[in-house]
């Protein structure tokens, strides 16, 4: 990060690096509680039910787009198409999900919710969303509402912006 922060050094202002270095900061920190297994634990018996982090984030997007096929789902949770699939057989295994062959092309496998799997989802939803609720309580509905946008927008220009190469002075 020290070369990082050096180069940058010559292109913005103080203030700024230290409003990069902030948010930076925060955002590996809600990364890390976003993929910590505890909270992961938490969460998951606040539901009521036992199921991978990654079994969770194929079940909600199976949920919010329909039944897929496991190319699509591996799109969708960024997911390497074999851990895809790894995931989606201990799924099936544990009746949370059903494959059966396309009806639009028979060598293409889709990926189902069961009445299990959807209630399983919807549980965790209830549980995440119920906790954002009990975090956002104290906070205005005017924060709330700049929150969003202001996230909305912030994961917006991080798809669009293409990452630049650092070249450390000092290699040269």
């Amino acid at each position: 990060m020290g070369n990082l922060t050096e180069s940058y050094k010559y292109s913005y202002a103080p203030t700024v690096m230290d409003d990069l270095d902030t948010v930076q900061r925060a955002l590996e920190t809600l990364f890390r509680l976003n993929a910590s297994r505890k909270v992961h634990a938490r969460q998951a018996a606040a539901a009521g039910v036992v199921v991978s982090q990654p079994g969770v984030t194929l079940l909600r997007r199976i949920d919010d787009a329909g039944p897929s096929s496991l190319g699509e789902l591996a799109r969708l949770t960024h997911m390497d198409p074999a851990a895809a699939g790894r995931q989606v057989r201990q799924l099936e295994e544990e009746g949370l999900v059903r494959r059966s062959p396309s009806a639009a092309d028979g060598r293409v496998t889709v990926v189902e919710l069961t009445p299990r799997g959807r209630a399983v989802s919807r549980r965790i939803t209830r549980v995440r969303d119920q906790h954002m609720a009990d975090v956002l309580t104290q906070w205005s509905s005017r924060d709330r509402a700049e929150l969003a946008r202001l996230l909305a927008r912030f994961v917006d220009d991080l798809r669009a912006e293409r990452y630049r190469d650092v070249v450390d002075e000092r290699a040269g």
